[in-house]
């Protein structure tokens, strides 16, 4: 008896702990989606033409009749307060293809044969994530490039640059843990897709990313304000020197947007990590 409960027992995966090896176990999560990226390009291409047609439509469709405060009409000076906005609705637009990736995951029962294996079971979302951190990593960099062909730029040294892409891939990387709790919530990819997107058009557009908060409505300043999609555009547009001349944000949460910015990705990523890895053990437990 004891001999076949010990045989049963070696056949049983042992999860292993410790954080070196749940990032070990990550890596090769990640690379297994990465992987899969290459073999279907098509993923990365409509993934990357999406934000190039926003750019496009707003500056040559919508540009001409929004004015930005304070830049005497200049016709350029939209492009330049725009792009912060593009990047920051591109890096939280991928919540949606997370969303639908880790619930593509669970129905296929991929998760289940991840779930056999001796490894740690967060790295399956740790590895997800970091996959579509370095996918969104890409997705800016084209999009950088389309944006300096139309003629934005940036007015700050290289660091400051740095540091305002920084900050984009820390909120892209943040709402990634959203949608992977929305993935691991729903019951098929489409519905994980919609309901990725569903919420992100009201964040985006209530927020500073497109037009100035003070044209909105007092108890709607309020909510763009606290935002925090907000925080980071104004963020990456005092990095990147995009400011427009002359005008001043009084609210502390734009005074002081870089800080807040990482606070609420911190805040994202600790909340949002905890109640994936959660919803994920109830789900394969």
């Amino acid at each position: 008896m004891s001999a076949t409960t010990g045989a049963i027992g070696s056949a049983i995966p042992q999860q292993r702990g410790g954080v070196l090896q749940t990032l070990r176990d990550s890596r090769v999560v990640a690379k297994r989606n990465l992987r899969r990226m290459t073999r279907i390009p098509e993923i990365v291409v409509f993934g990357m033409l999406q934000p190039v047609m926003f750019v496009l439509l707003f500056t040559y469709v919508m540009g001409g009749a929004i004015a930005v405060p304070g830049t005497s009409n200049d016709p350029n000076a939209y492009k330049q307060y725009l792009m912060a906005g593009i990047f920051a609705q591109t890096v939280t637009f991928a919540t949606a293809g997370a969303s639908a990736g880790i619930a593509e995951d669970m129905t296929k029962g991929l998760v289940d044969r991840f779930r056999s294996l001796p490894m740690a079971r967060s790295a399956v979302l740790v590895g997800r994530t970091m996959a579509d951190l370095v996918q969104t990593a890409l997705t800016l960099v084209v999009l950088a490039l389309v944006a300096f062909l139309i003629g934005w730029r940036v007015h700050k040294g290289l660091l400051d640059a740095l540091g305002g892409f920084l900050l984009l891939l820390l909120l892209g990387y943040a709402f990634s843990w959203i949608g992977a709790l929305i993935g691991l919530s729903v019951r098929s990819p489409e519905a994980a897709t919609s309901a990725g997107l569903v919420w992100l058009f009201p964040l985006t557009f209530l927020s500073n990313a497109f037009v100035p908060v003070s044209t909105m409505p007092g108890w709607l300043q309020a909510i763009a304000y606290w935002n925090p999609f907000s925080a980071t555009v104004q963020g990456v547009r005092q990095l990147f020197g995009n400011l427009p001349p002359g005008q001043h944000e009084t609210h502390w949460t734009m005074e002081h947007a870089v800080g807040v910015s990482v606070g609420w990705s911190l805040l994202i990523i600790v909340l949002f990590s905890w109640l994936s890895v959660r919803k994920y053990r109830s789900a394969v437990g």
